[in-house]
């Protein structure tokens, strides 16, 4: 056929046998003598066009055929619906569709001459293919699932994407196989699903034009601008890596998108209820439509008293059809004259709160009056728990920046390296007090030897979600138990329909919690449970102590059963804060092996570094049979924080897994205290690669699997060099004789990640004691000398 693409497995003829062969059936089947000479005719007509059966080739000779064609499709396309269905007949993977609905053509019409259909995220070799397992499954009886959602992204007459979920039928297809097609085995298949992306297997297996597509399919569009508006809301939201500028770009393109106005603008004002003031956000190209230039307005003065009282005090949206109008009875407000100066006509003010508390005030406004009113203010009801989520975080995330500044700038030094910053200290004053200008310089190591370990709670998030899980299913639980008791008393049809929307959530919770299902429960709670509870309390004795008893079990704040989290979260938090002073306990020990420079942190887990070298400490030698006893002392402590950690279970409100992590840095570099960030770095772009490999190991995976080094009842040792492997194997034999390790050694090598390349890891078991095992005391110099030789 002209018009196809030639590099592809389908030879393709466009053929109606199907429909043909359909009509047949029914003309045997039908009662109705009206219907019967209507079939009669229909079919008598195409009969004179023999290529309607043997197939088209050609796409341009379909016009030749264009009356027939809607003649024989006219039940698959009834002319009732073709100024409200998005419907045509196409030709799979091919942009080429006839017998269009006039809602489908209107559409294209204003899309442009130029536009060409596309589907979304599809390039040539995905169709090919997505042909081949089109081939599989129909002709050889495979259920290969390639299921996935397909979009067209068509313009409106705005220049504003509009975007179709795309269904297609395949009822009137027929694939058989040419003289150049390959018989296909189980063994083939096996092969290809597990090479989906080597194109040139699937050409091999595939050949071009080697099997025959007989027939065409129907395909439907939905308008899903809204739906995918806000799917791309929450991806943009949650995504941490693009700039404040292109983030707020984004929302309002999406906005746009969702209210069809072209020239759309959004802003976002701060709400501080301490001062009861508004204030721009911190972004510096975030706008702020309230405030305009201003950085901050006292609330009461900054808007009127209806604004005041729907944003504030109800948390309601507020809007403005007609600024014209408004403006002129609020002639002195500061909202309206910012407003006007920033040319907008209409717009909407819709409250950002959380537990009834405003967080701030999301501003759409357009140039055009009525545009934006209190109608179509609702389309904002899906999106804004959205925006309330991503606002909270930010907010959170600010919250903890100010701490984290906090922390570094007030932080205190270490005392190993004290001395090195007194001694700059003296010089700082000395140059003040001289000539009243001095600087206090960056201090740098040299030569110095880093060591890093961690111990990581194994799977958290999976973890912290189960618990999620649970409550949200407890909860609902609980409810259900409560409207089934109330059917009993009284048998309201609403009781029923609320059973059915909890069980209902259940299932979808049960079988797939994501980041939006606390939000749907939350939602259901509000608009249709919490009101039933007041009126169950009244109903009965009974029924009043078991809405009390459920109350009672609620987050006062969130309104949301806390149970499963909150073991989750104080395990954790155990869990961390005896990791932590553990390792510190240990440290004050380590200290006396030779003075280095320690610090943890903690994340979901304790890690930590340690920095040891000559330059470090003043009027004393290093030898590097300080790093080995270093080495020896965080391996076996490490060890210990593992029983530690699996002991402190037996108190914990829920049971989590641990895994460990130690990795051996070869060469030495330079680290330096950067003034500015208060704190140590590494120093210069080859010193770099440390952080770059700290970052990424526990992520990498065994070479040749897609198994993690990092596994729980073991500790991972990484390293690059074969004289670490030798010192680290002697260590482990030590250790097994001390009870610390098992027998079970891996040598494994690891995956490359990026920018990291022939990382090597030792693997082995760790011993568990049921009791606190704890060794005090360290190794001495002979120790260590007999073990290491």
């Amino acid at each position: 056929m002209k018009q196809q693409i030639e590099d592809f497995p389908l030879d393709i003829k466009i053929s109606f046998h199907k429909v043909i062969e359909q009509y047949k059936k029914q003309l045997e089947q039908e009662k109705s003598k009206i219907a019967r000479d209507y079939m009669q005719d229909v079919l008598d007509y195409v009969s004179e066009f023999d290529a309607l059966t043997e197939g088209i080739e050609d796409a341009d000779a379909l016009e030749k055929y264009k009356e027939p064609i809607e003649i024989l499709l006219d039940d698959l396309f009834p002319n009732v619906l073709t100024n409200n269905e998005i419907k045509a007949v196409s030709i799979p993977y091919h942009s080429t569709i006839f017998n269009a609905s006039r809602r489908l053509k209107k559409i294209l019409d204003v899309a442009g001459d130029d536009f060409e259909l596309k589907l979304r995220n599809m390039d040539e070799d995905m169709y090919y293919i997505h042909a081949c397992i089109n081939i599989l499954n129909d002709y050889y009886g495979y259920d290969i699932d390639f299921s996935r959602p397909l979009y067209y992204d068509i313009p409106d007459e705005h220049g504003i994407s509009r975007h179709y979920r795309i269904a297609l039928n395949g009822d009137f297809v027929e694939i058989q196989p040419t003289d150049k097609a390959k018989k296909i085995t189980q063994e083939d298949v096996d092969r290809l699903i597990q090479n989906v992306e080597n194109i040139d297997l699937w050409k091999e297996m595939f050949p071009p034009k080697s099997w025959t597509f007989k027939g065409f399919t129907i395909l439907n569009l939905t308008d899903v601008t809204i739906d995918d508006a806000i799917s791309e809301l929450k991806t943009t939201l949650l995504y941490k890596d693009t700039s404040e500028k292109e983030e707020l770009e984004k929302l309002q393109e999406i906005f746009r998108s969702i209210y069809k106005i072209p020239d759309l603008r959004v802003g976002f004002t701060v709400y501080k209820p301490q001062e009861n003031i508004f204030e721009r956000m911190d972004y510096k190209d975030a706008q702020s439509f309230i405030l305009n230039k201003e950085l901050v307005s006292d609330c009461e003065t900054g808007v009127c008293e209806e604004a005041f009282n729907k944003l504030i005090n109800e948390n309601a949206y507020f809007t403005i059809a007609n600024l014209e109008a408004y403006a002129k009875k609020n002639s002195n407000n500061l909202l309206s004259r910012n407003l006007q100066e920033n040319d907008v006509k209409s717009c909407i003010l819709a409250p950002v709160a959380k537990n009834n508390k405003l967080l701030g005030v999301l501003e759409l406004v357009s140039k055009r009056k009525n545009e934006l009113n209190s109608i179509n203010a609702i389309k904002l009801d899906d999106i804004l728990p959205y925006i309330v989520t991503a606002v909270e975080r930010n907010r959170t995330d600010f919250e903890n920046r100010i701490k984290a500044v906090i922390q570094s700038e007030c932080t205190s030094i270490h005392p190993s390296v004290l001395w090195v910053f007194e001694k700059e200290a003296k010089k700082f004053i000395k140059d003040l007090d001289e000539d009243g200008l001095a600087s206090f310089k960056d201090i740098a190591f040299k030569d110095i030897h880093p060591l890093y370990g961690q111990i990581d709670i194994v799977a958290s998030s999976e973890a912290r979600n189960e618990a999620i899980q649970k409550d949200l299913l407890h909860q609902l639980e609980l409810i259900l138990k409560l409207i089934e008791k109330a059917y009993k008393t009284e048998e309201l049809p609403i009781y029923e329909q609320v059973k059915f929307r909890i069980e209902d959530f259940m299932e979808d919770i049960e079988e797939n919690l994501n980041a939006s299902s606390e939000q749907k429960v939350f939602n259901l709670l509000q608009k249709e449970v919490n009101p039933l509870m007041v009126h169950l309390k009244k109903q009965s004795s009974d029924l009043k102590k078991m809405v009390e008893e459920y109350q009672n079990q609620l987050n006062p704040e969130t309104g949301i059963v806390y149970n499963h989290r909150k073991h989750y979260d104080e395990t954790v938090q155990q869990v961390n804060r005896t990791m932590s002073r553990y390792i510190d306990k240990k440290q004050i020990q380590a200290q006396k092996i030779y003075p280095h420079y320690f610090e943890r942190y903690k994340t979901d887990g304790v890690e930590h570094n340690i920095y040891i070298g000559a330059s470090m400490v003043q009027n004393k030698p290093f030898n590097k049979v300080y790093l080995y006893n270093l080495r020896l002392w965080q391996l076996s402590t490490m060890c210990e924080m593992e029983n530690r950690f699996y002991q402190l279970q037996e108190t914990t409100p829920i049971k989590l897994d641990a895994a460990s992590l130690i990795l051996v840095y070869n060469t030495t570099l330079s680290i330096r205290y950067r003034m500015d960030e208060k704190k140590f770095d590494v120093d210069g772009t080859y010193n770099a690669r440390y952080e770059v490999i700290k970052k990424r190991i526990d992520k990498a995976f065994i070479k040749g699997t897609e198994e993690r080094i990092t596994q729980k009842g073991k500790i991972a040792i990484i390293y690059s060099q074969r004289s670490d492997e030798r010192e680290y194997l002697r260590y482990i034999k030590y250790l097994q004789a001390k009870k610390y390790l098992g027998d079970e050694v891996e040598l494994l090598e690891l995956e490359d990640v990026q920018g990291v390349i022939g990382l090597k890891a030792i693997r082995v078991n760790i011993l568990y004691s049921p009791e606190d095992n704890s060794r005090e005391k360290t190794i001495t110099y002979e120790d260590l000398m007999e073990e290491l030789h």
